[in-house]
């Protein structure tokens, strides 16, 4: 085994150690407000990093990265712009969001709509969660692999379980703690990985000579990416400002006024991160004649960085591979506990239940992860459920005054048959289609069926404006009228 791979282990060992002592000397969890919410104690700032980690995972850390080894400056818009577009509209949500009272999506579309909406909505977010967490199993699956030289799946079940055993005990307090550990390793790791292979390259002189001896003339055109990279833009834009977590972050905060400084604070902090590992990517482009075994960032490591250094940014982008997965799989097991289950009024066993559905939604994300090994293909069926299934119905009962639990179960229900549709597709069987297979089209027109039938349906059913008056007073869309 060779020195990097051993300094590796020890530092995975040392870094599991430092995140299992942290949960479990802070303080208990002693009710469900605790483990989901850490009882709406936490400053803005703490939120705002692990908001940062939660959204800094595998396809950040690594996929673009690569992306951006082919596709140079044009490739920040397949996370970054997605990111930053979804981050800004929650800066407008967020003062609403938090104001509105309900701690999770679920139960803020009871209030505007019904029950049955809020259990179809919840499976929703479920199943894109889930799909979501299975992702970062394969990205971490991939990666471990590669470093360490173990096989996808060994490599998946140990970094599943580290994550899950500390997620369990540690609830959603536990989670941001760390996280912030997790974004103080990543941010040193990028930066490092940055900077040597940028130095390594030439700067941007030698990314633009490589550039152009290649006969890519739009290596360093930021918006070569728009068209390649739209139906990204459209279906993670929609799907991650709804996103569940960032919701939860939103709800766990002190007051209205620092949800807002949360998501100001995460939005200028993406632009520096998202741009660091666009330009290791181009760097790599430089070093490599072709795409290195592993990616462009694990190259760079193993062929530029001493065993030591090496070793800290495998903790690094493990940690920001971990930093989404834990998130994921707090938020999943809140809906499941939360939304879809009956309540438990003895808070002691919601909480036992509560580490128990942490477990269970992780397996279930574990066996995604084993049979499609794939973070693109798994991203876009999450993302997918969400933007053509819940995307319509939860923005709008936030605006539109006339929508109605019967609008709202109509839409959910077509756009999650759309989505179905769609994935019957994508595994190989050929039904008929007008449109190209996971494209901007596809999400275009599943988002306006989708919306078309929320207006619909809505408008040839009986309103029900008493109750949708409350809940947008509420959240401070419509003034409160005697």
């Amino acid at each position: 085994m060779s020195t990097l791979k051993i300094f590796s282990l020890i530092g995975l060992l040392l870094y599991f150690a430092l995140l299992l002592f942290t949960v479990t000397k802070e303080k208990k969890n002693y009710n469900v407000l605790d483990y989901f919410f850490a009882g709406r104690s936490l400053p803005y700032w703490a939120l705002s990093i692990t908001f940062i980690a939660s959204w800094w995972g595998a396809g950040s850390a690594l996929s673009t990265a690569d992306l951006a080894y082919e596709d140079g400056l044009g490739s920040f818009w397949y996370y970054g712009v997605p990111v930053l577009i979804s981050t800004f509209l929650m800066i407008l949500f967020a003062a609403g969001i938090r104001r509105v009272g309900y701690l999770t999506q679920g139960r803020m579309m009871e209030a505007r709509y019904s029950k049955s909406v809020a259990k179809f909505l919840s499976l929703l977010i479920l199943l894109f969660m889930v799909f979501n967490a299975a992702s970062q199993m394969v990205g971490i699956g991939d990666f471990f692999g590669s470093y360490l030289g173990l096989s996808y799946e060994t490599a998946v079940l140990l970094g599943t379980l580290i994550v899950l055993i500390y997620s369990m005990f540690g609830g959603f307090r536990g989670v941001v703690l760390t996280d912030i550990i997790q974004f103080v390793l990543l941010l040193i790791s990028a930066f490092i990985v940055f900077a040597v292979g940028f130095h390594q390259a030439g700067g941007l002189d030698g990314i633009h000579q490589a550039a152009q001896a290649a006969g890519k003339s739009n290596y360093l055109n930021m918006g070569a990416g728009i068209s390649k990279y739209s139906m990204y833009v459209i279906t993670f834009g929609c799907a991650w400002m709804i996103q569940a977590n960032v919701w939860q972050r939103i709800s766990s905060a002190r007051s209205d006024r620092d949800a807002r400084k949360m998501t100001v604070m995460s939005f200028f902090a993406y632009i520096p991160l998202y741009l660091m590992v666009v330009f290791t990517g181009m760097a790599g482009f430089v070093l490599y004649p072709q795409m290195p075994e592993g990616g462009v960032v694990i190259g760079l490591v193993m062929d530029y960085l001493s065993p030591f250094v090496g070793a800290l940014v495998f903790i690094g982008i493990s940690a920001a591979i971990m930093s989404t997965m834990d998130s994921l799989l707090n938020t999943a097991s809140m809906t499941l506990i939360l939304d879809l289950l009956p309540e438990n009024a003895d808070e002691q066993k919601q909480v036992s239940r509560s580490r128990l559905a942490t477990l269970v939604v992780t397996a279930v994300a574990l066996l995604i992860s084993l049979k499609i090994r794939s973070i693109l293909q798994i991203a876009w069926i999450a993302s997918d459920v969400i933007t053509t299934g819940v995307f319509v119905p939860l923005i709008m009962g936030f605006f539109w005054r006339r929508g109605n639990t019967y609008g709202a179960l109509a839409s959910l229900g077509t756009g999650f048959a759309y989505c179905l549709y769609n994935l019957i597709i994508t595994f190989g069987v050929p039904l008929p289609t007008f449109w190209e297979a996971q494209s901007a089209q596809q999400v275009i027109l599943g988002a306006t069926l989708s919306f078309l039938v929320y207006v619909v349906v809505s408008l040839v059913t009986p309103p029900e404006q008493e109750k949708a008056d409350a809940f947008l007073s509420q959240a401070g869309f419509r003034k409160k009228t005697s």
